[in-house]
């Protein structure tokens, strides 16, 4: 393990862990920031809203694509070059976007900005290369607090974008803030891992070895099914809170927000407590918070005394649960093979997205003309109630083992 960074912007030691947190927050915001620009694309391209919406899903599953195979490349050439050059071809695709002559060329670039998530698979690594694992834990809450915050103003800052200078503005600043990171990734990222030397497909052949294990299984779907709350809540509440509550589109913006507020302060916890208290039991907890709060909102919702304040002020729990339950599982999967990190990380990464987005579309789908809002409530039950179960496997595991 190398020490602690401690200088910003020094090529002679680990990465400082601003420069982690802005890697990691330029791909949250790549997500989000261009929501509020669909209907302008749509209309400027003269194509179907519909066929524009395809740049969420697609965009996702390459992002999905990405993690699986960034991790093993990082692990055999070594961060720093895989994401500055990740972040390069981030740009290029992001200038594609802006001069796409039509819907098809931009969807394709757009499927093509999915690189950048190597920032955020990487940024995690490193911080598993410099620190043990409680440590690793505390830090990478710091880190992934972006993706929280991030998510959440990014729409915000797109639609004024969009509203001040029309859709292409938004690619102009993830151009213009690539440029930036890039600089400072330059400057900054020294490089953490220890290269492999061996081929690509050797570095594949390894993923059995991951694959193998119960513990990597036990967390990463601990954190997918923790975070499979959360995405199931993006895919039901915007219905929720317009349908069912009557929210205006400016107050459910603002009620949106509310599991970023929990989020942030999860994320504090783990940094803060994640070294005294052990992974295991911060993942538990956040678990058992996230559990909490939505059996809360059922409870409340089966005595017909929801509300909107109920709905989304529960929801801070769920925030809270995740910003502990993330970073500390996340920490664990990396852990598990030390010498497999960004393989482990793309890996788990890819696995918490693919299970989020599943459910995500499987809540929306569930919500329709006279629904309530019980059925998105109790697949984020399901969802926590799982992961506490494969955390409680991951307890046991170790104790058997003798960790």
């Amino acid at each position: 393990m190398q020490s602690a960074p401690n200088r910003f912007l020094s090529r002679h030691g680990p990465p400082h862990i601003a420069t982690l947190i802005i890697l990691c927050s330029l791909s949250a915001l790549s997500m989000s920031i261009i929501l509020p620009s669909l209907p302008g694309m749509a209309a400027y391209f003269q194509a179907d809203y519909s066929l524009l919406q395809l740049s969420v899903a697609l965009y996702l599953a390459m992002n999905a694509v990405v993690q699986i195979f960034v991790g093993p490349i990082s692990d055999s050439f070594g961060r720093r070059p895989v994401i500055i050059g990740g972040l390069a071809l981030f740009l290029l695709a992001t200038i594609g976007c802006i001069y796409s002559p039509n819907a098809a060329v931009f969807l394709a670039f757009r499927m093509a900005q999915a690189v950048v998530a190597t920032a955020m698979v990487l940024s995690r690594a490193a911080v598993r290369d410099i620190y043990e694992s409680d440590k690793a834990a505390s830090m990478i809450g710091y880190v992934t607090m972006g993706m929280a915050i991030v998510p959440m103003v990014g729409p915000a800052i797109g639609g004024v974008l969009e509203g001040l200078f029309g859709w292409t503005a938004s690619f102009w600043l993830m151009a213009a803030l690539t440029v930036a990171t890039w600089a400072v990734v330059h400057f900054d990222f020294a490089e953490t891992a220890h290269k492999s030397g061996k081929s690509l497909l050797t570095q594949f052949r390894e993923y059995p070895e991951l694959l193998r294990s119960p513990r990597f299984w036990g967390y990463s779907l601990s954190s997918g099914l923790a975070s499979g709350a959360f995405f199931a809540y993006l895919g039901g509440a915007p219905f929720v809170g317009t349908e069912i509550y009557g929210l205006s589109p400016a107050a459910l913006g603002i009620f949106f927000a509310t599991p970023s507020i929990g989020y942030a302060l999860g994320n504090f916890l783990s940094g803060r407590y994640s070294v005294r208290i052990g992974i295991n039991r911060m993942v538990l907890w956040g678990n058992w918070i996230v559990g909490t709060g939505v059996a809360l909102s059922v409870l409340l919702a089966f005595l017909g005394l929801d509300s909107k304040w109920s709905f989304f002020g529960l929801m801070i729990p769920v925030g809270i649960g995740n910003g502990m339950s993330i970073p500390n599982a996340t920490a664990g999967a990396l852990s598990v093979r030390p010498h497999l990190a960004g393989s482990a990380s793309g890996l788990s990464g890819a696995l918490m997205l693919g299970l989020g987005a599943a459910l995500r579309a499987f809540a929306g789908w569930l919500l329709g003309p006279g629904s309530t809002s019980m059925p998105l409530l109790l697949v984020m039950l399901g969802s926590a109630i799982l992961g506490l179960l494969t955390i409680f496997s991951v307890i046991r595991r170790e104790r058997k083992l003798g960790l």
